[in-house]
Protein backbone atom coordinates (compact mmCIF):
# COMPACT_ATOMS: atom_id res chain seq x y z
CA UNK A 1 0.00 0.00 0.00
CA UNK A 2 1.41 3.39 -1.08
CA UNK A 3 1.50 5.82 2.07
CA UNK A 4 0.53 9.37 1.63
CA UNK A 5 2.81 12.04 3.42
CA UNK A 6 0.89 13.94 6.06
CA UNK A 7 1.55 17.83 5.95
CA UNK A 8 1.40 18.91 9.49
CA UNK A 9 1.86 22.82 8.91
CA UNK A 10 -0.57 22.50 6.06
CA UNK A 11 -3.39 21.16 8.41
CA UNK A 12 -1.93 23.65 10.91
CA UNK A 13 -2.70 26.47 8.40
CA UNK A 14 -6.12 25.03 7.49
CA UNK A 15 -7.25 24.33 11.50
CA UNK A 16 -5.91 28.03 12.88
CA UNK A 17 -8.17 29.61 9.84
CA UNK A 18 -11.19 27.42 11.77
CA UNK A 19 -9.60 29.05 15.10
CA UNK A 20 -9.93 31.92 13.68
CA UNK A 21 -13.93 31.70 12.43
CA UNK A 22 -15.07 29.94 15.38
CA UNK A 23 -14.39 32.76 17.44
CA UNK A 24 -16.59 34.85 16.33
CA UNK A 25 -19.44 32.46 15.17
CA UNK A 26 -19.88 31.50 19.03
CA UNK A 27 -20.69 34.63 20.28
CA UNK A 28 -24.39 33.68 20.75
CA UNK A 29 -24.81 31.63 23.05
CA UNK A 30 -23.19 33.84 26.04
CA UNK A 31 -24.89 36.72 24.79
CA UNK A 32 -28.10 35.09 24.68
CA UNK A 33 -28.99 35.65 28.69
CA UNK A 34 -28.17 39.45 27.77
CA UNK A 35 -30.51 39.28 24.69
CA UNK A 36 -33.34 37.40 25.84
CA UNK A 37 -33.47 40.26 28.10
CA UNK A 38 -33.51 43.00 25.83
CA UNK A 39 -35.71 41.86 23.63
CA UNK A 40 -37.81 39.58 25.78
CA UNK A 41 -37.30 36.81 23.70
CA UNK A 42 -38.86 33.61 25.22
CA UNK A 43 -36.85 29.90 25.11
CA UNK A 44 -38.60 29.39 21.60
CA UNK A 45 -37.36 32.16 20.14
CA UNK A 46 -34.05 32.61 21.64
CA UNK A 47 -33.42 28.67 20.18
CA UNK A 48 -34.75 29.78 16.87
CA UNK A 49 -31.33 32.12 16.73
CA UNK A 50 -29.44 28.94 16.11
CA UNK A 51 -31.33 28.16 13.23
CA UNK A 52 -30.97 31.58 11.22
CA UNK A 53 -26.81 30.62 11.92
CA UNK A 54 -27.69 27.62 9.66
CA UNK A 55 -30.08 27.96 7.20
CA UNK A 56 -27.88 28.86 4.65
CA UNK A 57 -25.99 25.34 5.15
CA UNK A 58 -29.32 24.16 3.03
CA UNK A 59 -27.49 25.96 0.50
CA UNK A 60 -24.25 23.18 0.83
CA UNK A 61 -24.69 20.72 -2.13
CA UNK A 62 -24.82 23.60 -4.48
CA UNK A 63 -21.55 25.11 -2.19
CA UNK A 64 -20.15 21.72 -2.64
CA UNK A 65 -20.46 21.20 -6.28
CA UNK A 66 -19.07 24.47 -6.46
CA UNK A 67 -16.28 23.52 -4.56
CA UNK A 68 -15.74 20.61 -6.63
CA UNK A 69 -15.13 22.84 -9.62
CA UNK A 70 -13.44 25.79 -8.58
CA UNK A 71 -10.72 27.26 -6.15
CA UNK A 72 -11.58 26.41 -2.78
CA UNK A 73 -8.85 28.01 -0.37
CA UNK A 74 -10.39 31.28 -1.04
CA UNK A 75 -12.98 30.68 0.88
CA UNK A 76 -11.43 29.48 3.83
CA UNK A 77 -9.54 33.07 3.51
CA UNK A 78 -12.15 35.43 3.66
CA UNK A 79 -14.81 34.00 5.64
CA UNK A 80 -13.47 34.93 8.94
CA UNK A 81 -13.45 38.51 7.94
CA UNK A 82 -17.53 38.43 7.17
CA UNK A 83 -17.99 36.16 10.03
CA UNK A 84 -16.35 38.76 12.40
CA UNK A 85 -18.12 41.49 10.44
CA UNK A 86 -22.05 40.23 11.22
CA UNK A 87 -21.14 38.47 14.83
CA UNK A 88 -19.53 41.75 15.76
CA UNK A 89 -22.76 43.07 15.44
CA UNK A 90 -24.91 41.38 17.15
CA UNK A 91 -24.88 43.86 20.21
CA UNK A 92 -25.85 46.54 18.33
CA UNK A 93 -29.10 44.55 17.00
CA UNK A 94 -32.40 46.71 18.18
CA UNK A 95 -34.88 44.09 17.10
CA UNK A 96 -35.14 39.82 16.39
CA UNK A 97 -35.11 40.82 12.43
CA UNK A 98 -32.03 42.81 12.55
CA UNK A 99 -30.53 39.81 14.81
CA UNK A 100 -32.10 37.43 12.15
CA UNK A 101 -29.95 39.13 9.10
CA UNK A 102 -26.72 39.34 10.88
CA UNK A 103 -26.98 35.61 11.77
CA UNK A 104 -28.01 34.87 8.43
CA UNK A 105 -25.03 36.63 6.71
CA UNK A 106 -22.66 34.75 9.54
CA UNK A 107 -24.36 31.46 8.37
CA UNK A 108 -23.73 31.72 4.45
CA UNK A 109 -20.24 32.49 5.71
CA UNK A 110 -19.63 30.14 7.71
CA UNK A 111 -21.29 27.89 4.98
CA UNK A 112 -18.76 28.42 2.36
CA UNK A 113 -16.11 27.81 5.13
CA UNK A 114 -17.02 24.52 6.85
CA UNK A 115 -18.26 22.84 3.65
CA UNK A 116 -14.20 22.98 1.89
CA UNK A 117 -11.88 22.88 4.52
CA UNK A 118 -12.87 19.33 6.19
CA UNK A 119 -12.06 18.27 2.15
CA UNK A 120 -8.50 20.28 1.94
CA UNK A 121 -7.57 18.30 5.69
CA UNK A 122 -8.30 15.57 3.94
CA UNK A 123 -6.01 16.04 1.06
CA UNK A 124 -3.14 17.39 3.44
CA UNK A 125 -3.58 14.68 6.29
CA UNK A 126 -2.49 11.69 3.79
CA UNK A 127 -2.54 8.00 5.61
CA UNK A 128 -3.96 10.05 9.11
CA UNK A 129 -7.10 11.54 8.17
CA UNK A 130 -8.40 11.08 11.79
CA UNK A 131 -5.43 12.99 13.14
CA UNK A 132 -5.50 15.49 10.61
CA UNK A 133 -9.29 16.17 11.52
CA UNK A 134 -8.81 16.11 15.29
CA UNK A 135 -6.43 19.01 14.95
CA UNK A 136 -9.22 20.90 12.61
CA UNK A 137 -12.06 19.68 14.77
CA UNK A 138 -9.48 20.87 17.85
CA UNK A 139 -9.42 24.11 16.60
CA UNK A 140 -12.78 24.97 16.53
CA UNK A 141 -13.61 23.90 20.11
CA UNK A 142 -10.63 25.93 20.96
CA UNK A 143 -12.10 28.78 19.29
CA UNK A 144 -15.90 28.47 21.13
CA UNK A 145 -14.20 28.19 24.60
CA UNK A 146 -12.16 31.12 23.50
CA UNK A 147 -14.61 33.38 21.64
CA UNK A 148 -17.32 33.37 24.78
CA UNK A 149 -14.18 34.84 27.48
CA UNK A 150 -13.16 37.22 24.29
CA UNK A 151 -17.20 38.54 23.43
CA UNK A 152 -18.08 38.52 27.97
CA UNK A 153 -15.67 40.32 28.30
CA UNK A 154 -15.75 42.92 25.73
CA UNK A 155 -19.70 43.24 26.39
CA UNK A 156 -17.77 43.65 30.54
CA UNK A 157 -15.63 46.52 29.39
CA UNK A 158 -18.33 48.82 26.78
CA UNK A 159 -21.78 47.12 26.99
CA UNK A 160 -23.67 44.91 24.74
CA UNK A 161 -23.98 47.79 22.27
CA UNK A 162 -20.01 47.59 22.41
CA UNK A 163 -19.50 44.21 21.22
CA UNK A 164 -17.90 45.94 17.82
CA UNK A 165 -15.53 47.00 18.91
CA UNK A 166 -13.48 42.98 18.73
CA UNK A 167 -14.33 42.83 14.77
CA UNK A 168 -10.24 44.22 13.84
CA UNK A 169 -9.31 41.08 15.21
CA UNK A 170 -10.60 39.00 12.79
CA UNK A 171 -10.24 41.58 9.92
CA UNK A 172 -6.76 41.52 10.58
CA UNK A 173 -6.90 37.57 10.89
CA UNK A 174 -7.96 36.92 7.48
CA UNK A 175 -5.24 39.15 6.11
CA UNK A 176 -2.87 36.78 7.87
CA UNK A 177 -4.39 34.08 6.74
CA UNK A 178 -4.26 35.56 2.45
CA UNK A 179 -0.50 35.47 3.20
CA UNK A 180 -0.53 31.62 4.90
CA UNK A 181 -3.40 29.65 2.67
CA UNK A 182 -2.26 30.82 -0.36
CA UNK A 183 0.32 28.29 -0.60
CA UNK A 184 -2.50 25.77 -0.78
CA UNK A 185 -2.58 25.82 -4.51
CA UNK A 186 -1.19 22.16 -4.73
CA UNK A 187 -3.95 21.10 -2.22
CA UNK A 188 -7.20 22.39 -3.93
CA UNK A 189 -9.39 19.48 -5.01
CA UNK A 190 -8.68 18.33 -8.80
CA UNK A 191 -11.98 16.40 -9.60
CA UNK A 192 -11.17 13.89 -12.33
CA UNK A 193 -11.55 14.98 -15.63
CA UNK A 194 -14.87 12.93 -15.74
CA UNK A 195 -17.82 12.14 -13.39
CA UNK A 196 -20.42 9.32 -13.72
CA UNK A 197 -23.76 10.05 -12.58
CA UNK A 198 -24.60 8.12 -9.52
CA UNK A 199 -25.95 4.70 -9.91
CA UNK A 200 -29.29 3.99 -8.60
CA UNK A 201 -27.28 0.99 -5.84
CA UNK A 202 -24.71 3.88 -4.93
CA UNK A 203 -27.47 6.65 -4.10
CA UNK A 204 -29.54 4.00 -1.81
CA UNK A 205 -26.32 3.45 -0.19
CA UNK A 206 -26.00 6.91 0.47
CA UNK A 207 -29.39 7.35 1.94
CA UNK A 208 -29.06 4.64 4.14
CA UNK A 209 -25.72 5.83 5.51
CA UNK A 210 -27.13 9.37 5.88
CA UNK A 211 -29.88 8.29 7.69
CA UNK A 212 -27.81 6.70 10.10
CA UNK A 213 -26.01 9.49 10.57
CA UNK A 214 -28.98 11.90 11.17
CA UNK A 215 -30.17 9.75 13.73
CA UNK A 216 -26.69 10.27 15.59
CA UNK A 217 -26.30 13.97 14.72
CA UNK A 218 -30.59 14.65 16.35
CA UNK A 219 -29.18 12.48 19.87
CA UNK A 220 -26.02 14.99 19.55
CA UNK A 221 -27.52 18.00 18.95
CA UNK A 222 -30.53 18.05 21.93
CA UNK A 223 -26.91 17.61 24.27
CA UNK A 224 -25.33 20.06 22.46
CA UNK A 225 -28.17 22.73 22.69
CA UNK A 226 -28.85 22.06 26.79
CA UNK A 227 -24.43 21.77 26.85
CA UNK A 228 -24.03 24.95 24.70
CA UNK A 229 -26.61 26.54 23.44
CA UNK A 230 -28.65 26.93 26.78
CA UNK A 231 -26.03 26.50 29.61
CA UNK A 232 -24.76 29.96 30.22
CA UNK A 233 -28.76 30.54 30.52
CA UNK A 234 -29.38 27.69 32.75
CA UNK A 235 -26.87 29.24 35.03
CA UNK A 236 -28.25 32.88 35.36
CA UNK A 237 -31.70 31.05 35.82
CA UNK A 238 -30.43 29.43 38.19
CA UNK A 239 -29.06 32.60 40.43
CA UNK A 240 -25.34 32.24 38.93
CA UNK A 241 -23.87 35.56 37.47
CA UNK A 242 -23.37 35.81 33.60
CA UNK A 243 -19.75 35.15 34.12
CA UNK A 244 -20.15 31.84 35.70
CA UNK A 245 -22.80 30.80 32.97
CA UNK A 246 -19.83 32.05 30.68
CA UNK A 247 -16.94 30.00 32.94
CA UNK A 248 -19.17 26.90 32.81
CA UNK A 249 -19.44 27.42 28.68
CA UNK A 250 -15.79 27.92 28.59
CA UNK A 251 -14.87 24.40 30.83
CA UNK A 252 -17.26 22.57 28.41
CA UNK A 253 -15.85 23.79 25.25
CA UNK A 254 -12.11 23.13 26.62
CA UNK A 255 -12.66 19.58 27.40
CA UNK A 256 -14.60 19.14 24.19
CA UNK A 257 -11.62 20.40 22.39
CA UNK A 258 -9.60 18.07 24.43
CA UNK A 259 -12.13 15.21 23.13
CA UNK A 260 -11.87 15.95 19.52
CA UNK A 261 -8.33 15.56 19.48
CA UNK A 262 -8.34 12.32 21.49
CA UNK A 263 -11.64 11.11 19.56
CA UNK A 264 -9.71 11.60 15.73
CA UNK A 265 -6.84 9.87 17.18
CA UNK A 266 -8.16 6.59 18.63
CA UNK A 267 -10.63 5.97 15.59
CA UNK A 268 -7.76 6.06 13.31
CA UNK A 269 -6.20 3.08 15.54
CA UNK A 270 -9.70 1.30 17.14
CA UNK A 271 -12.02 2.11 14.27
CA UNK A 272 -15.01 4.91 13.83
CA UNK A 273 -17.69 2.78 14.80
CA UNK A 274 -16.51 1.71 18.11
CA UNK A 275 -15.31 4.83 18.89
CA UNK A 276 -18.99 6.77 18.02
CA UNK A 277 -20.67 3.31 20.26
CA UNK A 278 -18.25 4.40 23.24
CA UNK A 279 -19.57 7.92 23.11
CA UNK A 280 -22.73 7.06 22.71
CA UNK A 281 -23.04 4.86 25.16
CA UNK A 282 -20.57 6.98 27.79
CA UNK A 283 -22.88 9.85 27.43
CA UNK A 284 -26.60 9.22 29.37
CA UNK A 285 -24.25 7.94 32.00
CA UNK A 286 -22.05 10.93 32.34
CA UNK A 287 -25.20 13.35 32.21
CA UNK A 288 -26.96 11.30 35.05
CA UNK A 289 -23.31 11.83 37.45
CA UNK A 290 -23.98 15.25 36.36
CA UNK A 291 -27.20 15.71 37.75
CA UNK A 292 -26.93 13.43 40.79
CA UNK A 293 -23.79 15.01 41.67
CA UNK A 294 -22.91 19.18 42.51
CA UNK A 295 -20.23 21.24 43.38
CA UNK A 296 -16.44 20.66 41.69
CA UNK A 297 -17.86 17.00 41.30
CA UNK A 298 -20.81 18.53 38.96
CA UNK A 299 -18.38 20.32 36.93
CA UNK A 300 -15.94 17.39 36.65
CA UNK A 301 -18.66 15.51 35.01
CA UNK A 302 -19.77 18.51 33.17
CA UNK A 303 -15.87 18.50 31.37
CA UNK A 304 -16.45 14.58 30.75
CA UNK A 305 -19.69 15.03 29.31
CA UNK A 306 -18.26 17.60 26.58
CA UNK A 307 -15.48 15.80 26.36
CA UNK A 308 -17.27 12.71 25.11
CA UNK A 309 -19.70 14.72 23.12
CA UNK A 310 -17.24 16.64 20.95
CA UNK A 311 -14.90 13.47 20.17
CA UNK A 312 -17.50 12.43 18.17
CA UNK A 313 -17.08 15.52 15.02
CA UNK A 314 -14.13 14.82 14.11
CA UNK A 315 -15.05 11.27 13.70
CA UNK A 316 -17.86 11.67 12.30
CA UNK A 317 -16.09 14.06 10.07
CA UNK A 318 -13.19 11.49 9.21
CA UNK A 319 -16.15 8.69 8.41
CA UNK A 320 -17.74 11.07 6.18
CA UNK A 321 -14.57 11.78 4.11
CA UNK A 322 -14.07 7.71 4.65
CA UNK A 323 -16.76 7.39 1.95
CA UNK A 324 -15.34 6.61 -1.63
CA UNK A 325 -16.49 9.29 -4.15
CA UNK A 326 -15.43 11.31 -6.63
CA UNK A 327 -17.58 14.33 -5.77
CA UNK A 328 -15.70 14.86 -1.68
CA UNK A 329 -17.09 18.15 -1.20
CA UNK A 330 -20.48 17.14 -2.36
CA UNK A 331 -20.34 14.36 0.00
CA UNK A 332 -19.34 16.69 2.76
CA UNK A 333 -21.90 18.96 2.00
CA UNK A 334 -24.33 17.07 2.30
CA UNK A 335 -23.23 16.04 5.76
CA UNK A 336 -22.75 19.34 6.58
CA UNK A 337 -26.15 20.14 6.13
CA UNK A 338 -27.68 17.39 7.86
CA UNK A 339 -25.17 18.24 10.44
CA UNK A 340 -26.25 22.26 10.84
CA UNK A 341 -29.90 21.71 10.11
CA UNK A 342 -30.44 18.83 12.47
CA UNK A 343 -28.15 20.48 15.00
CA UNK A 344 -30.05 24.14 14.51
CA UNK A 345 -33.64 21.79 14.57
CA UNK A 346 -32.22 20.21 18.08
CA UNK A 347 -31.59 23.70 19.86
CA UNK A 348 -35.32 25.19 18.59
CA UNK A 349 -36.67 21.84 19.56
CA UNK A 350 -35.42 22.28 23.06
CA UNK A 351 -36.40 25.77 23.43
CA UNK A 352 -39.46 24.61 22.91
CA UNK A 353 -39.44 22.08 25.41
CA UNK A 354 -38.09 24.58 27.78
CA UNK A 355 -40.67 27.03 27.38
CA UNK A 356 -43.22 24.03 28.11
CA UNK A 357 -41.40 21.96 30.90
CA UNK A 358 -38.76 24.02 32.04
CA UNK A 359 -35.03 24.49 31.37
CA UNK A 360 -34.00 22.92 34.73
CA UNK A 361 -36.56 19.82 33.80
CA UNK A 362 -34.37 19.28 30.31
CA UNK A 363 -31.19 19.06 32.55
CA UNK A 364 -32.89 16.80 34.78
CA UNK A 365 -33.77 14.07 32.22
CA UNK A 366 -31.17 14.84 29.63
CA UNK A 367 -30.14 11.31 29.96
CA UNK A 368 -33.01 10.05 28.51
CA UNK A 369 -32.44 12.53 26.13
CA UNK A 370 -28.70 11.05 25.24
CA UNK A 371 -30.26 7.59 24.74
CA UNK A 372 -31.32 8.68 21.23
CA UNK A 373 -27.84 8.68 19.82
CA UNK A 374 -27.35 4.84 21.12
CA UNK A 375 -29.17 2.44 18.75
CA UNK A 376 -27.65 4.61 15.53
CA UNK A 377 -24.13 4.38 16.78
CA UNK A 378 -24.52 -0.08 16.69
CA UNK A 379 -25.96 1.00 13.06
CA UNK A 380 -23.10 2.96 12.02
CA UNK A 381 -20.86 1.65 9.16
CA UNK A 382 -17.30 1.25 8.77
CA UNK A 383 -15.07 1.87 5.73
CA UNK A 384 -12.05 0.33 6.04
CA UNK A 385 -9.61 2.53 3.97
CA UNK A 386 -7.48 3.59 6.80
Amino acid sequence: MIKLRYHKWRVIDISLAHFTHDVYSSFLAPLLPLIIEKLGLNYFLAGSLTLYGRLPSLMNPFIGWLADKIIIRYFIIFTPAITAIAMSLIGLADSYFQLLVLLLIMGFSAAFFHVPAPVLIKNVSGDKRGMGMSFYALAGELARALGPLLIVSAVSWWGLEGSWRVMPLGLVASVILFFRLRKLKDFDIKPPAKKTPLRKGELKLLVSFFTIVVGYILGRGILRALLVTFLPTYYTNNGSSLWMGTIALVIVELAGAAGTLLGGNYSDKIGRKKTLVIIAIAMPVLMLLYNISSGTVAIFFLALSGLFMFGSAPVLLALVNDYKSDRPSFINSIYMTLSFVFGAGSSMLVGYLADIYGLDNLFLYSPLLALVAVPFAFLMPEFNDN
